[in-house]
């Protein structure tokens, strides 16, 4: 057996106390980044489901991706919506209150009476998890009533700006019967104009049970859609809404639904 020298000692005596020093930082952003809340992906809610699935679009068969908008509405949606309709699909629009809701009523409405799905995206866009209870419940609790007063349903989907969430974002939802859905698909349409590129990255990235995220509001987008829909459909692509997607699930309060 080797001696231990005073040297050596020392040395093995640093390593010890600087390993004691290290195990409480590390245990903290242990802590720091365990997951708060509870989340699945659509494949695995299904999966624990049973039963049938209303209409004829059936997820657990058909290879099939959920288009949802945020941000609307706006004056750019009536234009989206004439193409969905010319198309026969229907989507999931995550609305948001202050500015949209408010300013284009008529528009809600017609997403509605279209058979649309209608989400929650807030009151004011502001990150819930940077706000305080009181806050956080006033921007979703705020922004179901204006959609029930404008359609006469209350959402029971929500997306939470920048798909920011938390322990306590989560507790709102289910107090107020929201799931929460996150997405899988982004062309950040938010920094460009560019339609071709927009449709690229839509997909680039588009997989089976995937949710697409883009934004009706901004300039190129709506004039994407055509070729995003037409692309996805000659990939074997069913284009469906969230609900859809779940389906024979129900979207269950405070859950995160992200594929």
């Amino acid at each position: 057996m080797p001696r231990i020298t005073p040297k050596r000692r020392s040395r093995l005596l640093i390593a010890v106390a600087t390993a004691m020093v290290a195990m409480p930082a590390l245990a903290l952003t242990l802590a720091l980044t365990v997951t708060t809340y509870d989340h699945t992906s659509p494949r695995a809610a299904r999966a624990k489901a049973s039963g049938s699935v209303a209409g004829n679009i059936d997820c657990r068969k058909a290879k099939c991706v959920a288009l949802s908008f945020d941000g609307g509405p706006s004056p750019t949606t009536p234009r989206l919506l004439d193409i969905l309709k010319r198309d026969g699909l229907h989507a999931t629009f995550f609305v948001q209150g202050k500015g949209h809701i408010t300013k284009y009523p008529d528009i809600l409405r017609r997403i509605s009476d279209e058979g649309h799905e209608i989400g929650n995206h807030t009151w004011n866009h502001r990150r819930l998890t940077d706000l305080d209870e009181d806050n956080a419940r006033r921007e979703l609790a705020r922004t179901q009533d204006a959609i029930e007063k404008i359609t006469g349903t209350r959402p029971d989907l929500m997306r939470p700006p920048e798909g920011r969430t938390n322990g306590k974002v989560a507790k709102i939802c289910r107090d107020l019967g929201l799931a929460q859905v996150l997405w899988s698909v982004t062309a950040k349409d938010y920094e460009t104009t560019d339609s071709t590129l927009i449709t690229q990255r839509v997909l680039d990235q588009t997989h089976r049970d995937g949710i697409i995220l883009l934004h009706d509001l901004h300039k190129g987008t709506v004039p994407a859609v055509p070729g995003i829909i037409k692309a996805l459909q000659e990939r074997g692509y069913t284009i469906v809404t969230v609900s859809q997607l779940l389906a024979p699930a129900k979207p269950r309060p405070g859950m995160v639904y992200r594929p």
